[in-house]
């Protein structure tokens, strides 16, 4: 009997440990990882999280693997664009929850049915070298004959953030494929991601191009020689969602942490780390607009999700397929 009440007593114990334990899967930069795990388990100190980072690409190609073994790990997914939990909510791979704290923030940033939360705005705009004779101040003046040559932007075929800019903009009505054609004749360079992007215009090799925002702010804070231009026509943008999955063993422990990154504590830390918090009523980092002069461009998920094969096959026509 004795035996019995220990073997019991443990398997308990052991249920207990499991149900205290989310695993996260998140495209987060290491550190921006480390500092809302430790955040979340401040605030819940019954809750551990096992983590794994990684890029989004790696990290998916990582789960569709778990996935047909029949052993998907992560409880929730924290990973960088809308786009990817789209198609990840119409194959049934995600949970709807609808948090109590998602009604302070706009519909277009979260899942109607709340299979996915966005956490932050990371825009796209225009970063220029502080050495040019005219700034710009809108999309269209990427396409001027007189810088011909001098633009440089990210592929979409590498970049996600760079993809959702592509459906972004050609889906507006004022500039539509017709903007991108317009920048192929006045050779803009489209190669690689953001960061290569930011290089080539911060060293005047391309004095102008497209990238996301923190990249450009973060280093002209510290003295790198370039400018950001939020256009007029407003700006595309990632919100790092947030998504428990149909799989989730802990499902209690997810939906805590999904709280607990669109609370205000969480979107207080988000704004420490010098993002645009997705949640009303914020701050911005230093550098950076009121929230209210920052023109966010029409965007949907499913549809960028429906058009994104042909959308980097008209892009390659164009620019080629680096």
């Amino acid at each position: 009997m004795k035996s019995f009440v220990t073997s019991t007593a443990f398997a308990l114990l052991a249920s207990t440990a499991m149900a205290d334990t989310i695993t996260l899967y998140t495209s987060q930069p290491n550190a921006d990882a480390q500092r809302t795990v430790d955040a979340f388990m401040a605030a819940n100190p019954g809750t551990e999280v096992d983590w794994v980072r990684d890029g989004t690409t790696k990290l998916m190609a990582r789960l569709r693997a778990e996935i047909e073994a029949g052993n998907p790990q992560p409880d929730v997914l924290l990973i960088a664009d809308t786009v990817t939990l789209e198609g990840m909510a119409q194959e049934g791979l995600l949970t709807a929850y609808q948090s109590p704290e998602a009604g302070d923030y706009d519909a277009a940033l979260h899942s109607a049915e709340g299979y996915y939360h966005s956490t932050k705005l990371i825009t796209t705009g225009i970063v220029y070298n502080t050495g040019v004779e005219t700034a710009p101040t809108a999309w269209t003046d990427l396409s001027d004959e007189a810088i011909k040559g001098q633009i440089a932007m990210p592929s979409p075929l590498y970049s996600g953030a760079a993809l959702i800019h592509l459906a972004t903009l050609t889906g507006d009505e004022t500039l539509g494929w017709e903007y991108y054609e317009n920048l192929a004749a006045n050779e803009a360079r489209a190669q690689g991601g953001n960061g290569g992007t930011f290089k080539a215009v911060a060293s005047g090799e391309k004095p102008y191009g497209m990238v996301v925002d923190f990249l450009a702010i973060r280093n002209k804070a510290e003295g790198s020689p370039v400018d950001f231009v939020f256009p007029e026509e407003g700006v595309s943008y990632v919100t790092e969602p947030v998504a428990i999955m149909s799989s989730a063993k802990n499902v209690e422990g997810a939906e805590k942490f999904v709280d607990f990154l669109l609370s205000t504590e969480g979107q207080e830390l988000v704004l420490d780390m010098g993002y645009i918090p997705a949640r009303n009523g914020m701050g911005v980092p230093e550098g950076f607009p009121a929230r209210e002069d920052i023109k966010l461009m029409a965007f949907d998920p499913a549809e960028a999700l429906a058009n994104a094969d042909t959308n980097k096959a008209k892009f390659a026509e164009l620019f080629g397929a680096e």
